[in-house]
């Protein structure tokens, strides 16, 4: 299981989830198949964290919500 941190150019927005295949997630989001990601198209991934399970992916998706995705990425690599 992954976490994924998307980024729309343009939309300047950040999208969070989690997935076992994340080319397949990507491309679903891109396709505009995902309601919430349908106005950013296209979305390019700019991190993605590996979890032992989905329970584990659910914390850290949750996790990195909370403190916004931008500044999760600042924190995380030091910007």
């Amino acid at each position: 299981m992954f976490v994924y941190i998307l980024f729309s150019d343009k939309s300047l927005r950040y999208y969070v989830g989690q997935t076992a295949d994340i080319e397949k997630r990507l491309k679903k989001h891109n396709q505009g198949n995902v309601q919430s990601t349908k106005l950013g198209i296209p979305w390019k991934l700019v991190l993605k964290i590996e979890a032992a399970n989905r329970s584990e992916a659910l914390i850290l998706e949750k996790k990195v919500k909370k403190r916004g995705a931008k500044r999760y990425i600042d924190n995380q690599f030091g910007v």
